[in-house]
């Protein structure tokens, strides 16, 4: 009785979820004029990328730089900012819903206050993604041709889902502080440039001095971005399943973290109105 009673909650909170992001996928379709702006800022940034990389390579496509062609190194630089410009603004709605009082009611609706906003995250960010990587390869494709279809990509696909759900947990740990502090930008400030930098957006981390990448391999961040970037223009099955070995690893830890927070934070919330 008490299995079936779990399995019941379980699938209605699977429901509730797949509503939660169905809502948010079709908003999304709403914002025309918030995606022309943000894809028109992509190809602005891609083409500079290009540009400096094409420089650093001599135009030379068959030159390689840590194991890196320049047709590889602007498609991993595709698959990293259409990644990192999926990610909704978390950490500034749950702060919003602290300060004018939306959380007193977000927090007795029938589904988990995290698990909703990681079902609309997830729904929201899937459908970004998908957009900007069509845009970036509208760029990417003429200029370096196109990429390696096949076991490449899947790793890619693959890898994203979690790469999303590191994204979201780490977001979630600063949004989160929004119940003790209310202002997280500052946080959400740096954790950006932890992302841009030692995540392995702006370079593969292969490119990195050897110490600095012995410290990012204890780091979450590379779960987020290099992993399904190299994996997209690097197939190798023995390091996809690694890499889907790490990212499980930090989705567990992660979780836990978030889920502490999240039990602390709501014993001592004080909601300002509302």
């Amino acid at each position: 009785m008490n299995r079936s009673v779990r399995l019941s909650r379980w699938r209605a909170s699977g429901s509730k979820g797949i509503a939660v992001g169905r809502i948010a996928w079709r908003q999304q379709l709403a914002y025309k004029t918030d995606f022309v702006l943000r894809a028109s800022f992509l190809l602005l940034i891609l083409f500079v990328f290009e540009q400096l990389w094409s420089a650093a390579y001599g135009g030379d496509f068959a030159k390689e730089i840590g194991g890196f062609t320049l047709k590889q190194i602007v498609w991993y630089l595709v698959f990293t900012e259409a990644l990192t410009m999926a990610v909704p603004p978390l950490a500034a709605r749950i702060e919003e819903e602290v300060k004018n009082g939306d959380i007193a009611v977000r927090l007795t609706r029938p589904i988990s206050y995290v698990g909703y906003h990681y079902a609309s995250y997830m729904a929201e960010a899937a459908f970004r993604f998908l957009v900007h990587l069509a845009v970036g390869s509208l760029i990417a494709w003429p200029f370096v041709g196109a990429p390696a279809f096949g076991a490449g990509w899947a790793g890619l696909l693959i890898l994203s889902v979690g790469a999303l759900s590191v994204l979201f947990l780490l977001n979630a740990i600063v949004a989160l502080s929004a119940f003790w502090v209310e202002e997280t930008s500052g946080l959400s400030f740096v954790l950006s440039k932890l992302q841009f930098t030692v995540g392995g957006m702006l370079l593969p981390l292969d490119l990195m001095p050897e110490w600095l990448q012995r410290v990012c391999a204890w780091l979450p961040f590379q779960a987020a971005l290099y992993f399904p970037a190299r994996a997209g223009v690097q197939a190798d099955s023995a390091e996809l399943l690694r890499d889907l070995a790490i990212q499980a690893a930090w989705l567990i830890a992660l979780s836990a973290i978030v889920m502490f927070i999240y039990r602390r934070g709501v014993r001592k919330l004080h909601v300002n109105g509302g």
